[in-house]
């Protein structure tokens, strides 16, 4: 039986609860609280709403992302055909090489909480951007400690043109209103194991398909465990936070996307996140 954790809109407020196959159980606390505990401690919180869940309707209107009080951060070019993407669209070839082959990773921040839409949202690209995204992720839901606790799908949009101009310009590519999308829900790692995680990603424009491409977390360079271990270096997250492992599908140099485009990232353990796009920002 598949079990996954949603956040929901309820009126004014939002509430978590869990989903065992068709039936639903809503939870007391917040996602902050469950990974501020021992990952036993959660995991039986989880497996106890799965087995008291019971038949109806989702508890709430629509889905929000899957997250309350988590930062996201992400991994970049740890597959070999996001390092050769960087490597298109800038003249700092040597630097990505360094970065893909180092024993430390590229690690950066992505986004704060209210900056991520959900399933259904859309997601943005810089008004400022001539070259831009989408980069389908493998998200790893990390307690304070650091462990694993779930995986849930993430959309780091991007654009290449302002990354490609200057790698300092890096926060300005990456980080921006609706410039990450998470969801659709947080699926537990103890009921998916440690992988390797198939991710598909479609981009629809007026309804046909312009874009589509596979791939999968055995194609990484880096394991989840390192990636989380380099975070956690000189880091604390008290509630947790969110970590984005990179993506291996990259759209070949002439396509972007534009606003009217639907994003569809695909993964069979983890469910479809669906975003339109618009356009943000000031030229």
């Amino acid at each position: 039986m598949s079990i996954s954790l949603h956040r929901l809109r309820a009126g004014q407020s939002s509430r978590w609860a869990v989903r065992s196959g068709r039936e639903w159980r809503e939870l007391d606390g917040s996602l902050a609280g469950l990974l501020a505990v021992p990952l036993d401690q959660a995991r039986a919180t989880i497996e106890t709403a799965a087995r008291e869940a019971t038949a109806g309707e989702m508890p709430g209107e629509r889905v929000l992302p899957p997250l309350d009080e988590q930062e996201v951060w992400a991994a970049g070019v740890t597959y070999l055909r996001s390092r050769d993407g960087r490597k298109e669209e800038s003249g700092h070839g040597s630097l990505y090489d360094h970065v893909y082959d180092n024993e430390r990773p590229e690690i950066f921040f992505k986004s704060s909480p209210w900056r991520v839409v959900g399933d259904g949202e859309a997601v943005g690209i810089r008004s400022d951007s001539g070259w831009d995204v989408p980069e389908a992720e493998v998200g790893l839901v990390l307690n304070s400690a650091g462990e694993l606790f779930g995986y849930t799908l993430g959309n780091d949009m991007s654009s290449r043109s302002i990354e490609g101009e200057n790698p300092l310009y890096l926060p300005q590519a990456k980080v921006y209103d609706r410039c990450c999308a998470l969801g659709p829900a947080i699926v537990p790692a103890w009921t998916v194991g440690s992988g390797p995680i198939p991710v598909g990603l479609r981009v629809l424009r007026d309804d046909r398909e312009v874009f589509a491409g596979t791939t999968s977390t055995a194609a990484m360079a880096r394991t989840f465990d390192d990636l989380a271990g380099w975070l956690f270096r000189a880091l604390s997250f008290p509630t947790g936070v969110v970590l984005l492992t990179g993506t291996g599908v990259v759209p070949e140099a002439g396509f972007t996307t534009r606003p009217g485009d639907q994003i569809e990232i695909t993964s069979a353990p983890l469910g479809t996140l669906t975003n339109p796009v618009v356009e943000v920002g000031t030229a």
